[in-house]
């Protein structure tokens, strides 16, 4: 039987995200089936344009419907919480895009749902999926760069005037929308959580951080200088450091085609074309997530070991801590979560 995916909302990321599925060419038996949106009229020509056999006029009709098994959550960030809970309650597995929430009370809470409902829940933190991250991974575990000391990752492009990353109402920052990509980063190399986090930024007038500096340290003299920057394009490679070598991934970092060793020597790592035009850079490579997320349901796991739910907890007490220290607060912090 095909799993069926629902598409939470109509926007950028959930057309990029069903393009990449729809374009693959191996991607099994799984279907989009359904799209829900607040507007019924968008998700109506979100369907007509990805040929999708089922609309929603609201979420909750979606997260009851018999025609859906698993639930792709493409929505602002402020509502992240009450759709994942939504369709966990509703019995659906659920791939969540990234920051999973909008603090580590809230990632709990959902964990703990999930957990309860022995339901598959995952951020969708797709660069863990990307082929040049699992070669580099390799490199790194097979010895080649020696003991890693030192990584560092730029993200910067000049986004601070659109309302998702300006508007603290719709959870804006530029630290949950394109900095999470530099601390996952530090983390999917370093494994360990940090000792100490060290960070300075600069807010807007709303007090929503546009500029940050992250400085990560870890056991064994082990160090992550993370740079993010709403304001500028800066140049968004991440390298890293060992006592044998060098290796960068080159831009766009956070999901890459090229790898450059410390020779020259370089690594290719080509996308599929999609079918339709993209919003996001290189984000035909949505859909190794999917595959991802098909694999552990179809296996009876409730997260994958490529992203856990430790893992979104690591990152979601990373951002709080720096936030913190930058001065970016949200009402959700106020609130206890079950």
């Amino acid at each position: 039987m095909p799993l069926r995916w629902g598409i939470v909302s109509a926007g950028k990321i959930s057309h990029d995200f069903v393009t990449a599925f729809n374009s693959f060419p191996d991607r099994g038996d799984a279907v989009i089936a359904g799209v829900a949106a607040r507007d019924k009229n968008r998700a109506t020509d979100f369907a007509k344009i990805h040929d999708i056999p089922h609309v929603f006029d609201t979420y909750e009709k979606m997260a009851k419907s018999s025609e859906i098994d698993v639930a792709y959550i493409g929505s602002l960030n402020p509502q992240h919480y009450d759709h994942v809970c939504l369709f966990l309650n509703s019995g659906k597995h659920v791939l969540c895009e990234k920051p999973l929430c909008l603090n580590y009370k809230q990632t709990q809470s959902l964990i703990n749902l999930a957990s309860s409902k022995k339901l598959f829940l995952m951020e969708a933190v797709w660069s863990r999926f990307s082929p040049a991250y699992i070669a580099l991974e390799k490199e790194i575990s097979n010895g080649k760069l020696g003991e890693v000391k030192y990584v560092d990752a730029t993200f910067g492009v000049p986004i601070a005037n659109h309302d998702r990353v300006s508007k603290k109402e719709l959870g804006g920052s530029a630290l949950l929308d394109i900095g999470i990509y530099t601390i996952q980063f530090a983390q999917y190399i370093f494994k360990d959580d940090p000792i100490k986090v060290t960070a300075c930024g600069e807010l807007n007038d709303g007090g929503v951080d546009e500029v940050s500096t992250i400085v990560l340290e870890y056991s064994g003299r082990r160090r992550a200088v993370l740079n993010i920057n709403a304001t500028l394009r800066l140049l968004n490679n991440a390298n890293v450091y060992g006592t044998h070598g060098k290796v960068t991934l080159e831009d766009p970092f956070h999901f890459p085609t090229k790898l450059t060793h410390g020779d020259g020597k370089e690594d290719n790592f080509p996308l599929h074309p999609p079918k339709h035009e993209l919003f996001f850079e290189n984000s035909t490579g949505l859909v190794y997530q999917a595959l991802e997320v098909e694999k552990c349901i179809r296996k009876g796991l409730v997260e994958s070991s490529r992203m856990t739910h430790r893992m979104s907890l690591t990152l979601a007490k990373i951002r709080d801590e720096v936030r913190k220290q930058i001065g970016v607060h949200f009402d959700a912090d106020d609130i206890d979560y079950p």
